[in-house]
């Protein structure tokens, strides 16, 4: 590999940019509600610096990370640049703020592939799992405090609070993060590492791996997502794939579930978390039957056909159905920051799924171009990681289980789930770089 080649001193200085990356993740939203919240505008965009800074201290050292993917989606976003400029909405600030999500965040998931090594996977894992112990009691004081109190307050001190309804009164808690989209993937991002920990690792503290899986339980109702539930959903089912055929995991499996019945029957009879649980289940229920029509499994499996296939389904209906121009109505167009700056208020312009996003931003020329990078760097990382998976490696598969959705259709407009999808893709594809047999050099 090349970082062979590279001077330890960049290397280190790389990965504390990293870790700085993702600090500023968890806490940007601390910083624009409680700390600075006369920045909060600015303080949106805190970490391109780090990511600019990032990209030429790499170039610098002599780190080959624009492959076939990067180049790609470099030029894609050069053209869209321009053409938003020319023929779409014209505003500069707008394609500056959409072109930056692929220009200077997209690079970094492949910096992180070069120059993190196992232990710092691992680090970075165990640094989340102690974190998400406060979060949660954070999250807890959030969901059961009115969205006046000082805990709750919204960027800029916002005093109608940061939270987003949920049901029965209650709000969607955000924890330390500007909105509550930020939580249920930091949770999301957490369940990945916390099930591998379980499973796989037989070093970590284990009074600290089970608080924190308890932690992760009671985060679900507390968060009042169903995102957050499907993601936790989608480790344990990645996890059970990943036991073949080793019976002595499949039996820890089993009693792990019915622990962990046990555990949810107990969390359910205390009355401090009964008004959470009813509050998830009504959301659930609800939301569920708006979006996918029927009960129980039904309805469950509606909002699943909904959220993925109804967002393919819309961005290709706009590819035909004449409604959009060859080159879209410009790139940036679509994110909320875009949308505040052409309209002055927040608002979808252009559609709230990501792929419809792109092809009305960037047109069905682009927008598919775009649409099948993302789904060959996807199923590129997926056949590495269940390769590795064969040879008794397990933790580019399970991190996978986070960062699947986040390459493949993940919303990137809105800047938390950018990071997010910056850290979870780039750590699986450091898993998979750890094997000295790959070299992950895209297309």
């Amino acid at each position: 590999m090349n970082t062979l080649i590279i001077k330890d001193s960049n290397i280190r200085s790389l990965k504390k940019g990293i870790w700085l990356y993702f600090i500023l993740i968890i806490f940007e939203g601390a910083l624009r509600k409680w700390v600075l919240p006369g920045l909060s505008n600015q303080l949106l965009i805190i970490r391109d610096p780090v990511a600019i800074w990032l990209l030429l201290s790499a170039s610098n050292a002599g780190l080959k990370y624009f492959n076939g993917y990067a180049n790609a989606v470099f030029s894609f976003t050069i053209i869209a640049f321009f053409t938003a400029l020319t023929i779409g909405h014209h505003n500069f600030w707008v394609a500056l703020f959409g072109a930056r999500i692929t220009l200077i965040h997209f690079p970094l998931i492949f910096i992180i592939g070069k120059v993190f090594s196992r232990e710092d996977i691992l680090a970075f894992g165990k640094f989340i799992v102690i974190l998400s112990i406060p979060m949660v009691f954070l999250t807890m004081s959030q969901f059961y405090s009115p969205q006046s109190a000082w805990v709750n307050r919204g960027v800029g001190g916002n005093l109608e609070g940061a939270g987003f309804a949920g049901a029965n009164g209650y709000f969607r808690p955000p924890g330390t993060f500007a909105f509550t989209n930020g939580n249920s993937a930091y949770f999301s991002f957490a369940a990945s590492y916390i099930i591998y920990f379980l499973f796989y690792v037989k070093s970590i503290n284990k009074i600290l791996i089970n608080t924190s899986a308890f932690c992760l339980i009671l985060a679900i109702p507390l968060s009042i997502s169903r995102t957050l539930f499907f993601s936790v959903a989608l480790s344990t089912i990645f996890l059970v794939l990943s036991l073949g055929n080793d019976k002595k995991k499949v039996g820890q499996i089993i009693t792990s579930i019915i622990g962990l019945i046990i555990i949810g029957y107990v969390i359910g009879s205390l009355t401090v978390f009964q008004t959470s649980s009813l509050a998830f289940t009504d959301r659930f229920t609800t939301a569920n039957e708006n979006e996918g029509g029927g009960e129980g499994l039904q309805a469950v499996i509606g909002v699943f056909t909904n959220r993925i296939l109804g967002g393919l389904l819309t961005a290709f209906n706009q590819l035909f159905d004449g409604s959009l121009s060859f080159w879209g109505q410009g790139i940036g167009m679509g994110t909320n920051v875009g949308s505040q700056l052409l309209t002055g208020k927040v608002d979808f312009l252009i559609a709230e799924g990501e792929w419809g996003r792109i092809v009305g931003e960037v047109g069905p020329l682009l927008g598919l171009g775009m649409i099948l990078i993302r789904s060959s760097l996807t199923f590129s990382i997926v056949r590495q990681s269940f390769n590795l998976l064969i040879k008794k490696d397990p933790l580019p598969w399970m991190l996978l289980s986070y960062s699947f959705f986040q390459i493949f259709q993940g919303g990137w407009s809105q800047p938390t789930n950018l990071g997010f999808f910056v850290m979870g893709a780039g750590l699986t594809i450091a898993a998979i770089e750890t094997h000295k047999e790959n070299e992950f050099n895209g297309i």
